[in-house]
């Protein structure tokens, strides 16, 4: 019996139209990126579609909270007498001097990552009514737990960094010795305390990611909220009016869990592609001649706290998760450039949950 050609892979996936719908789904699949602790910086978007490993992000320090000038309407005390015939002395003189603002250079760095499937793993999207539109939405979400997973990453060394060279500014840590009851686990006091480490910009924080742990022992205690989003769809927890998001990939060990609270544009990011972001290849000569199809896809990531340096020295292929000397994960592949602590939309909460 005569059948027609086999539908493969290479035949579904149209690279052209596959990446920007894959990138597109990235984004929207995201919570990080969806509830606005992550904001794209044209910089690195820029910085991701040419070359470097790493890229300076200049910005403008606050202004000193200094003294403001009391005006006067005397001519004797300005420099408008030398124009008048008079002769005013230093002493004397109320000229307003100008002040001006510093500035600080981040240093943000490119993160290159790749992954591949064969057929096999794809085989039951190949049934599907939009086969290529399925594919790309298993693949989609995938970059988006990968993003997620880098975030974690890059947080975890920030706040070692944190510890090492600032004293632990960022966190309100809570765990003790030992587990008591109402003592080490999370609680609306621990938590305003907390994002009292931010001193009068306790406000400006928006956001908090944690455990699933601790989110059970926040609902067994009542203190979440569920409001739809803008769709009207899903329902989204929310503490204090901080959006929650739960992610077991948080730290967590002998019962001790971290909470992060944020701010909205904490970190800044930009999602890019390398020069071949989606290929699809056969290899006919596998399984010993029954053939194999695969499908490679290529991501670049920038994720960048906001007052931080990335000061390690890492590869070509960028940073990865770990834990190790020049990694995401290390204290010293950080150093945190902004002089106030207020200024790193930032907090953490440590507790002992059992």
């Amino acid at each position: 019996m005569a059948t027609g050609p086999l539908t493969q892979i290479t035949d579904l996936v149209v690279p052209e139209i596959f990446t920007p719908y894959v990138q597109q789904l990235t984004e929207e699949k995201s919570r990080l990126i969806q509830s606005g602790a992550t904001t794209v910086n044209p910089i690195l978007s820029n910085f991701l579609s040419g070359g470097g490993l790493t890229v300076d992000v200049p910005s403008f320090k606050d202004l000193d909270n200094e003294e403001e000038n009391i005006p006067t309407d005397d001519p004797a005390d300005s420099i408008i007498a030398s124009y008048q015939g008079g002769t005013p002395t230093d002493a004397n003189r109320k000229d307003s001097v100008p002040k001006k603002t510093g500035t600080s250079t981040e240093i943000a760095v490119r993160i290159s990552r790749n992954q591949s499937w064969s057929a096999a793993d794809l085989a039951a999207d190949l049934a599907g009514a939009d086969p290529m539109g399925s594919i790309a939405s298993r693949v989609a979400k995938y970059w988006a737990l990968r993003f997620q997973a880098i975030f974690v990453a890059t947080t975890n060394g920030i706040i070692k960094a944190n510890v090492a060279a600032n004293g632990g500014d960022f966190q309100n840590d809570v765990s003790g010795a030992a587990f008591a009851d109402g003592v080490t686990n999370f609680s609306a006091e621990a938590f305003i305390d907390a994002a009292a480490t931010m001193g009068d910009s306790s406000d400006d924080l928006s956001l908090m990611m944690t455990h699933s742990v601790v989110m059970a022992r926040m609902k067994k205690n009542n203190l979440i909220d569920y409001i739809p989003d803008s769709e009207g769809r899903v329902m989204i927890p929310t503490f204090l009016g901080h959006e929650v998001i739960v992610d077991d990939g948080m730290p967590a060990t002998g019962g001790v869990f971290d909470t992060w609270i944020f701010g909205a544009g904490a970190f800044q990011i930009a999602l890019g592609l390398p020069k071949v972001p989606t290929e699809t290849y056969r290899y006919p000569q596998a399984g010993n001649g029954g053939g194999q199809e695969v499908l490679f896809t290529r991501r670049e990531f920038c994720v960048h706290p906001v007052g931080h340096a990335f000061v390690g020295t890492t590869s070509k292929g960028g940073p990865s998760n770990g834990t190790g000397a020049n990694q995401l994960n290390n204290a010293n592949s950080w150093s945190r450039v902004y002089p106030e602590r207020k200024q790193i939309p930032f907090a953490r909460l440590v507790t002992r949950e059992f």
